[in-house]
């Protein structure tokens, strides 16, 4: 039986500040053609963005980019977001974090900084990053750990780092870090450009994970080790969001809000845009966030499955990438007709591994505004 969708409160809100960067990601999750994507909010802007989203029960906020430090005006936001009473978590590369900045940021009220690193040696660091950024950010991890912050890092995964793992955990232990995440790639944005290069091997996977539970018995409780599995791997969609339009809002630089951070690509969404309308219209009105919301919009096997309450047909922006109907079951599900799509990219993926065929055959995209610019977009 098909259910009306229930409506709750926004909990998570992410700030995407700006989509500058000074590093060139080669799996990062913006747009392919965030180049094209101008106007960013002003300080007033996100200032009422943030007092509104609090007023309809946000608690969480997430300060994120591009490189949110590129932003002048990071410790006014900050600052705001503190007396409107968010728990405030900066998502960054390190780079612009210096001493001046990260004592302002504290006076601020910030509560919660998240470190990336690419790998755990300066070589693969800064090839996948496509800038000199190793040693700087080990600097940074020393200052986030003299203001007391506990220190969060993030590494994302893929067949370039993957073999890497253990000493990736070490740098984490060097570094005295209290969380690591591991977080295998998801195929989005420039990701997906470069999916062929970045999809690991079963064989990968599999050792990585064993490495990982491995270190869990060795460190106890000393880092907590978090490893996600990328989703071509599972048997089943992760719950996207936690469903679509229940927990999450981005507002991405522009004031364009999302229900996700990759929405902006779908066919048939009016996105709404936070200059033209309130959050609490935006979240409880618009056709974008109440698309996806619910059951009603569900295709076969969904509909029927009893899994549904878990997963919600699984991520809707995966679907469209994969099969060119958002509506579509996520292909990752066994259940759905065209999980074959994901079966041959990971078929496809181990036997150029086992012919040692050059993965590099075709050119690495790295994220810059040049190859944004020349990228197709298949969003409005």
């Amino acid at each position: 039986m098909s259910t009306a969708p229930a409506i709750t409160q926004p909990f998570w809100l992410l700030a995407e500040l700006t989509y500058r960067c000074p590093l060139h990601c080669v799996f990062c999750y913006n747009p392919t053609n965030y180049a094209q994507i101008q106007s960013e909010l002003s300080t007033q802007e996100w200032i009422r963005v943030m007092t509104e989203a609090r007023a309809l029960g946000a608690a969480q906020l997430g300060f994120s980019g591009g490189e949110p430090l590129l932003r002048d005006d990071l410790e006014i936001l900050v600052k705001a977001a503190r007396e409107l009473g968010f728990y405030t978590n900066l998502i960054t590369s390190g780079v612009g974090l210096n001493e001046n900045r990260i004592q302002a940021l504290k006076e601020a009220g910030l509560d919660h900084i998240q470190l990336s690193f690419q790998d755990s040696t300066q070589e693969m660091n800064d090839f996948l990053s496509s800038t000199k950024t190793f040693a700087l950010k080990k600097r940074v991890a020393d200052l986030i750990k003299k203001y007391d912050y506990p220190m969060v890092m993030n590494v994302v995964l893929h067949r370039y780092n993957l073999p890497h793992i253990d000493k990736i955990i070490e740098m984490a232990l060097d570094l005295d870090a209290e969380y690591l995440e591991l977080a295998n790639t998801q195929y989005y944005g420039w990701a997906m450009e470069n999916q062929d290069q970045l999809m690991p091997t079963h064989e990968q996977l599999r050792e990585a994970e064993k490495i990982v539970n491995a270190y869990r018995t060795k460190i106890g409780k000393r880092c907590k080790l978090l490893f996600v599995v990328p989703d071509y791997f599972e048997d089943r969609p992760k719950a996207c969001m936690n469903g679509w339009g229940s927990v999450f809002l981005d507002i991405a630089p522009d004031g364009a809000a999302l229900p996700c951070h990759n929405a902006r690509q779908l066919p048939g969404l009016n996105i709404p845009n936070v200059r033209d309308f309130s959050i609490k219209e935006i979240w409880y009105e618009s056709q974008a966030f109440n698309a996806f919301r619910g059951d009603q919009w569900m295709q076969e096997p969904c509909r029927s499955c009893d899994e549904k309450s878990k997963d919600f047909g699984g991520c809707r922006c995966q679907a469209f990438l994969l099969t060119g109907d958002a509506a579509a079951t996520d292909p990752v599900c066994s259940k759905s007709p065209l999980n074959s799509v994901v079966k041959e990219i990971i078929i496809r993926n181990n036997e150029t591994s086992l012919a040692k065929t050059k993965v590099n055959e075709k050119p690495i995209i790295f994220r810059t505004d040049k190859n944004s610019k020349e990228m197709k977009w298949v969003g409005k």
